[in-house]
């Protein structure tokens, strides 16, 4: 079983196997954190050769990893679902732990995403999300480190939490936790998951089913048409379900993307003050088999510019800027977990449609795009395997 379920599964387990024994299949699932790493086991298959537009290179192993981003020169900072923060150097073939975050690894939990301040080269600061436990349950939290030591001794130091998601709540499940900055560098974006408690996305008071705008240093910088309707003052938009993408555009548009529930996982251009509708519209239906209505124009909602279903169980979402592949600039790309693929989305303006969806033959939880343009790829490391760092270059 996948430690890092999908929605669709996990859901189905919710409603479907008493808690008991539930809770007793997620700790079997638990497994011990890895602190350091070495050559890639090459030996598990990369798709076909001719199938895909790309060559495919195995470059590193990691346990369950989450989240990827490139330090300027060309190392990566490695998030593992047990709460370890690697740092992996440029060719991959080694890295170690340089911090331990206090994690609540249950479910969808562990450590999330990891992204560069704004100003990284001056200031080294890194964010951080990850799910904890706290007064009323659990929830997603939002830190930052900075990174610090001697070239090839550094370590994460002065962790400190800016954030976090109101309220906490019982619950393993949709924590979100991803992380975007705005183009001018001066507001943070972080999306917060509603917790598959489904009412919340709409609550006014609640960061649950929410895109956030803060500040740097994680103070509220909401919507201010919102937070004078009395929503907490973090909202820049709502009515989300488990929102594991986001990302701004060249124009300064941001895109998000979110699991649906039964069918209709979702791409959207977030617009401030905007309600996108769940739970009481979605492409998709309830996993007890209740119907929701669809998007329907003039229902008050703003509708996906993409949805799918059957799903495809979205990760990781990159737009991509590079000059390795130019005729894909502008467009996003996102990790398909249960549809094991990397999946691409054609972007014109603030239009969207569905372009490739390329089978990996893995989960993909994470998509990035590297310093010479080539599209780096997490396996989601389910069913106790190693999730392997990839390299998409051109053939």
């Amino acid at each position: 079983m996948d430690q890092a379920f999908t929605g669709e599964l996990k859901e189905y387990l919710v409603t479907k196997l008493p808690l008991i024994a539930f809770t007793t299949l997620l700790l079997a699932c638990s497994e011990a954190p890895s602190v350091s790493q070495s050559a890639p086991d090459t030996s598990a298959a990369a798709p076909a050769a001719g199938t895909l537009p790309f060559t495919v290179t195995p470059v590193a192993d990691f346990q369950a990893p989450w989240a990827m981003t490139f330090l300027p020169d060309g190392r990566m900072l490695v998030t593992e679902k047990a709460g370890q923060l690697l740092l992996v150097t440029a060719d991959g073939r080694t890295s170690r732990a340089i911090a331990t975050l206090p994690v609540d690894a249950a479910g969808q939990g562990g450590l999330m995403d990891v992204v560069l301040a704004p100003g990284f080269a001056q200031n080294r600061q890194v964010y951080l999300s990850y799910s904890a436990t706290g007064a009323g349950g659990k929830g997603v939290v939002l830190a930052r480190g900075t990174l610090a030591g001697a070239s090839g001794a550094e370590t994460l130091t002065g962790v400190t939490t800016l954030f976090q998601a109101t309220p906490f709540v019982e619950g393993d499940g949709h924590y979100s936790g991803r992380i975007a900055f705005s183009p001018d560098g001066r507001f943070l974006f972080f999306t917060n998951g509603e917790r598959q408690k489904f009412e919340p996305a709409q609550d006014p008071k609640a960061t649950l089913g929410k895109v956030l705008r803060l500040t740097l240093d994680g103070k509220p910088a909401g919507d201010p048409a919102l937070t004078s309707r009395g929503f907490h003052p973090a909202v820049w938009s709502y009515g989300h379900r488990n929102l594991l993408g986001v990302t701004f555009d060249e124009a300064g548009n941001l895109w998000e993307q979110e699991m649906g529930p039964k069918g209709g996982d979702e791409v959207n251009l977030i617009r401030a003050g905007a309600n996108y509708g769940y739970p009481r519209v979605s492409n998709g239906d309830h996993y007890d088999g209740r119907p929701i209505p669809d998007h329907a124009p003039g229902d008050g909602f703003e509708a996906p510019k993409v949805s799918w279903n059957p799903v495809i169980s979205p990760g990781g979402l990159m737009l991509y800027h590079g000059a390795m592949f130019p005729e894909w600039r502008g467009d996003l790309f996102i990790g398909g977990l249960s549809s094991q693929a990397l999946v691409r989305v054609d972007v014109q303006g603030t239009t969207a449609s569905k372009g490739d969806q390329w089978p990996m033959g893995a989960r993909i939880r994470e998509v990035e795009e590297g310093p010479d343009g080539a599209i780096w790829v997490l396996e989601d490391g389910g069913r106790g395997s190693a999730g392997r760092l990839l390299k998409l270059t051109r053939s």
